[in-house]
């Protein structure tokens, strides 16, 4: 089996799950470098994982280690520049969300991609767990019915130390707030299963905190399909919950939990006049993978050792970035903003917040 050379950018506290990712996949992954800009830190990373070697400039790393795939868990307003580059040494990357800061920089990634003939995925591991797989084939063979009704809800909390982090806070090095660095998650989770979203509408504020970024976020997508989500990001919700509900032609479907959940933590609650069969099958999962790195992280050697797109790339990792872009600019306008409509030349095509919310 083949094993990809791979490097790692960033050894902050999201880097822990790339070392969980790599070491369930040995067999196939060879990491031989890790950087970061505070060199003290990425040796004592590289010492405690058994990393061969530290780096504290992405250049000198790429150019020595010329590696097969590249790991991204650096902040947020450097991940294009650092995709790219990445691309253009020859590498595939796999980078953590936000994978960029606009439509723009997506597009202009996806170009280098045709170019160079490798790829990014983003990191939006959610949607590979076992459970959430097994509802997608539940809906696309129609057993629960069309989707009508989603409820898309993440509430955390994230206290005043939290914005301490230079980085956090600001349009300019977060990208944004609750929407896209806590949210999108969810939100992937959401297209992934329900589809083209058609319509967005929504209202933000920020309260409580010294953030020029929004950290409450309420919305309306409409799909395709003809159904609704009520989609609530916060970063200020003492008691924590993520928590998504489908309410289908012939069940609701509901997943509970905060930060990882299993099987088991999904409910299918069924239409009266439902087999107890058929419901009884619809909560049998043969297996059991939760929605960690490594879940995702197999799927994307899978594609590279066929030469394919991986998934949540390409048209599929643009989705969810698309439809944070469109809630930023419903909430900042006060209009309703359709898929599709954020072309060059509006302003939220090349910023989140368009440059009118700071």
């Amino acid at each position: 089996m083949t094993r990809r050379r791979t490097v790692l950018i960033g050894t902050g506290a999201i880097a822990e799950s790339h070392i969980s990712a790599a070491q369930a996949e040995a067999e196939r992954i060879d990491l031989v470098a890790a950087m970061d800009i505070q060199p003290e830190r990425a040796a004592a990373f590289c010492q405690r994982h058994a990393i061969p070697r530290a780096y504290h400039d992405v250049t000198e790393m790429l150019r020595v280690e010329q590696p097969e795939l590249v790991f991204i868990a650096s902040p947020p307003a450097v991940h294009a520049e650092q995709c790219r580059a990445a691309l253009e040494v020859g590498a595939w990357v796999w980078c953590e969300k936000p994978l960029c800061q606009s439509l723009a920089e997506f597009d202009t990634l996806t170009a280098v991609e045709a170019r160079t003939g490798r790829y990014i995925s983003t990191i939006y591991q959610r949607r590979f767990s076992s459970g959430a797989r097994h509802l997608r084939q539940l809906l696309q063979a129609g057993a629960l019915g069309q989707p009508r009704l989603a409820l898309c809800q993440t509430t955390w909390y994230r206290d005043a130390a939290y914005y301490q982090v230079p980085w956090r806070g600001r349009w300019e090095t977060e990208t944004g707030g609750a929407t896209v660095t806590l949210g999108i998650h969810m939100i992937d989770l959401l297209l992934y299963l329900m589809g083209d979203w058609r319509e967005a509408r929504s209202m933000m504020t920020r309260l409580d905190r010294d953030i020029e970024v929004e950290n409450i976020l309420c919305a309306i997508l409409a799909f395709e399909n003809g159904a609704l989500a009520s989609v609530v990001n916060s970063a200020l919700s003492p008691r924590e919950q993520t928590y998504l509900r489908l309410d289908c032609q012939r069940a609701t479907v509901e997943l509970n939990y905060l930060y990882d959940y299993r099987n088991a933590d999904w409910r299918y609650t069924p239409l009266a006049g439902v087999s107890s069969d058929e419901a009884a099958s619809w909560s049998a999962v043969s297996e059991e993978i939760p929605p960690s790195h490594a879940a995702q992280l197999r799927h994307v050697l899978d594609a590279y050792d066929r030469g394919e797109h991986p998934p949540a790339s390409g048209a599929d990792g643009r989705q969810a970035l698309e439809c944070v872009t469109a809630l930023y600019k419903a909430a900042i306008t006060g209009q309703p903003v359709l898929r599709g409509s954020i072309q060059p030349g509006d302003p939220f095509y090349d910023r989140l917040n368009g440059g009118m919310y700071t």
